[in-house]
């Protein structure tokens, strides 16, 4: 393995939840096996691999999938469900698609450390709730949530992008999988 290669994730087993599962044990299971499918898609690949786009005209990228995905569970668990101000993880004024867009030094060891934590943040703020409980902050025209939206939002993001990651992990080296 090459110092830059990301080491194979320790399972590729994701745990769908139960077919019997309680509607929070349901959304939580569904919002966590998307997470899994993220980061498998992303294993045993190099940091060069990592950033390779499927399409030339696209800046859409692994690395850039996970980065993206950090902002999102950032804004809508700490951001807009714990009332939190708002600071994005690597977006800026400047550049606000800065999740897409990285240098040399941008690391996914760094990316999946940056997202880990911002996954049990909102682990956090999301346990402490039930799924009627409205946010403390707003968005989209200064509305709340409740946290049943935010799971459901929260896992079709994944899937979407979990959708793209098929893809652009097809592309780099022709593994699929669902």
């Amino acid at each position: 393995m090459t110092t830059s290669e990301v080491p194979p994730a320790e399972t590729a087993e994701r745990n769908e939840p139960a077919l019997d599962a309680t509607e929070r044990a349901m959304l939580d299971g569904w919002l966590e096996y998307h997470r899994e499918t993220l980061v498998w898609k992303c294993s045993g690949l190099t940091g060069e691999q990592l950033k390779q786009a499927a399409v030339p005209s696209s800046t859409l990228t692994l690395l850039g999938l996970l980065r993206h995905l950090t902002e999102v569970e950032r804004w809508w668990f700490t951001t807009v469900f714990g009332g939190e101000p708002d600071v994005w993880v690597y977006g800026t004024e400047e550049d606000p698609d800065r999740d897409f867009h990285f240098g040399p030094d941008d690391t996914y060891a760094d990316a999946l450390a940056t997202w880990q934590r911002e996954v049990a943040t909102a682990r956090s703020h999301a346990a402490k709730h039930d799924l009627d409980d409205l946010s403390v902050g707003t968005a989209r025209g200064g509305r709340h949530f409740n946290l049943r939206w935010i799971y459901t939002h929260m896992i079709e993001e994944y899937a979407r992008h979990n959708g793209h990651a098929d893809l652009i992990r097809e592309a780099i080296d022709g593994s699929t999988g669902e």
